[in-house]
């Protein structure tokens, strides 16, 4: 399991299945510094997992645009860029 992002929130949490470890970020762990995420639409919280995952210390994502995706709840028209970053994209032929 290999880190992408520096994990500054603390987020990383490792589940064993059948003898193999996976590594996830977790979103109640991301909560307890950020906010209530509970009532995101799921499609946020693919957004904000995503964000978690390539935190870098601000220099492409940091906790500002982190911490922008829970805001969304209160004000859903900020117009705040979200720094997604696809792990891979597949094209038709």
């Amino acid at each position: 399991m290999t880190a992408i992002g520096q994990d500054t929130l603390g987020t990383r949490q490792t589940l064993t299945v059948g003898g193999k470890e996976y590594a996830y970020y977790s979103l109640a762990k991301a909560a307890e510094q950020l906010g209530d995420v509970s009532k995101l639409p799921i499609s946020m919280k693919v957004l904000l997992e995503n964000l978690l995952r390539f935190e870098d210390g601000g220099f492409t994502v940091g906790r500002d645009h982190i911490q922008a995706i829970v805001d969304w709840q209160d004000n859903p028209t900020t117009g705040e860029e979200i720094q997604y970053r696809p792990a891979r994209v597949l094209l038709q032929d």
